[in-house]
């Protein structure tokens, strides 16, 4: 088991009012949804943008340990960077909070990916056509170059200088990388008979 860092510091600016991650799907809000699905993985991190933020209540009654990011506001990388120091040491686990359809058995397969492949430095999921995705490991020896991000750029500058020692597991189809970003994209995964409030 490893520590897992779900990153839910984001704005859900093209939601337009609306917070993606506090959308409902079968009477849990998509982050409460994620905090499920990270547990069996190892102790859950939830990096957020404020202490009074209305994503906290999706934590109630869990596990997760919150950790406030203030560096959230200059987008993703300060989100990492921000974050990532408050880990345990060792490597970690990283998942987007918007990935719909991820699943536990795809973060494990992932984690056993480590086991079986320890020369790696990363290890992440990866589409049917073999685009990188969520979740990612990355080894302990890496945790320093997070102090580098900054802006938005999503951790891109760390993770491509590394593709020769990254693992990609292959998932059977788009959901390493699908997520729902605006009304729309939620009307149409609902209309396709997703669950939803």
């Amino acid at each position: 088991m490893i520590p897992v860092l779900i990153l839910a510091a984001g704005q859900s600016r093209r939601m337009r009012g609306a917070d993606k991650l506090m959308q409902v799907i079968d009477d849990k809000s998509l982050l409460q949804l994620q905090i499920e699905r990270v547990t069996p993985i190892g102790s859950v991190y939830v990096a957020l943008p404020s202490q009074d933020h209305d994503r906290q209540t999706a934590l109630l009654g869990t596990s997760a340990i919150p950790l406030v990011v203030p560096q959230s506001a200059e987008g993703m990388g300060g989100t990492m960077r921000g974050a990532v120091p408050h880990l345990p040491t060792g490597p970690f686990m990283m998942l987007l909070a918007d990935l719909i359809d991820i699943e536990t058995s795809d973060l494990l397969s992932v984690l056993h990916a480590m086991l079986l492949h320890p020369n790696n430095k990363i290890w992440r999921g990866a589409t049917a056509d073999r685009k990188p995705g969520h979740p990612i490991i990355f080894a302990q020896c890496l945790r320093d170059d997070f102090a580098k991000l900054k802006g938005d750029d999503g951790g891109e500058t760390l993770v491509k200088p590394m593709k020769s020692e990254t693992y990609l597991q292959i998932f059977d189809n788009d959901r390493a990388r699908r997520d729902l970003d605006t009304p729309e994209d939620w009307v149409a995964w609902r209309e396709n008979g997703k669950s939803g409030a």
